[in-house]
């Protein structure tokens, strides 16, 4: 991968974080697909469209992206080689032969200018050491007149999964987990700062609205608190704590999400984010 400058990401999603993801593809769209149909109707991608999925992950938006564009395509770009290749698989399976992948660094890719008509991206916008520098590199992939739109988190207590970890910050180290202005997951949680930045790369036409959607985050208490408590926010506070500590703050999120649990048993949790659009403007060599 020559075109990655941020390393520290690179070295994150393809080490543990990353294959955790991979292998529970399943379980994180089931916490994020609520926001697919909101994001996908903000890029208003036509039958021919070529899009581009930035951070896909392992591919869920790309592959919805591509069948939204049965005489166009869909690429899928992201750090992490593990989610990938779980992204590529699943295409396959599914018989989806105007998608593809490729590993890169969003802030460096080489894309060919002008090539999308349309980019978006469903939580995979917040990690660039440079916002201005990569949605600067994005716009120059899209056509004039190509359409962005993306969602990213909103404030950390806004979000279903850093809520339900607040119960147990007498237990746990809880410091910050949401530091808007880091690379990171809350790094474009100000309103703001999302204007600041696409307006400063280039783009026209921003739009910063609040979506919430609600998200499955396991079968029962107990195994949304162990699903919590192994990844991402939860599983760094618990690789601080000691066993008895660990023990407690299972029990005690178990039993905070006990009155999440719905009818048939599944656990939701509400999440509130920031879904942004923008169009890259016509330049001087645009027009005829």
């Amino acid at each position: 991968m020559p075109d990655i400058v941020n390393t520290e990401q690179a070295q994150a999603w393809n080490g543990p974080e990353g294959t955790h993801w991979a292998r529970n593809q399943d379980r994180w769209n089931a916490v994020n697909e609520g926001f697919n149909e909101p994001l996908l109707e903000a890029a208003a991608i036509s039958e021919a469209h070529r899009t581009l999925d930035l951070g896909c992950g392992s591919g869920q938006t790309t592959r919805l992206a591509a069948l939204r564009a049965p005489r166009g395509s869909a690429l899928g770009l992201d750090l992490s080689g593990p989610m990938l290749a779980e992204a590529r698989a699943r295409a396959e399976r599914e018989g989806i032969t105007n998608v593809s992948f490729t590993q890169g660094d969003a802030q460096a890719h080489p894309f060919e200018p002008g090539t999308f008509d349309a980019a978006i991206s469903r939580f995979g916008v917040m990690f660039f050491a440079d916002p201005v520098a990569a949605f600067g590199n994005i716009g120059r992939a899209l056509r004039p007149g190509g359409r962005l739109a993306f969602v990213c988190p909103a404030d950390a207590t806004l979000n279903g999964g850093v809520a339900a970890l607040a119960a147990l910050r007498d237990i746990l180290p809880f410091g910050d987990l949401g530091r808007p202005g880091l690379p990171g997951m809350f790094s474009l949680a100000a309103r703001d700062r999302v204007h600041e930045i696409l307006t400063a790369a280039g783009f026209t036409g921003v739009t910063v609205s609040r979506v919430q959607a609600y998200g499955t985050w396991g079968h029962g208490a107990e195994d949304a608190a162990d699903f919590l408590l192994g990844t991402g926010p939860g599983g760094h506070l618990m690789r601080q704590a000691d066993a008895p500590a660990r023990d407690r703050a299972r029990r005690t999120l178990t039993d905070h999400l006990r009155p999440h649990e719905t009818k048939n048993g599944t656990v939701r949790l509400p999440t509130t984010s920031w879904l942004a659009t923008a169009v890259r403007p016509a330049g001087p060599s645009d027009t005829p």
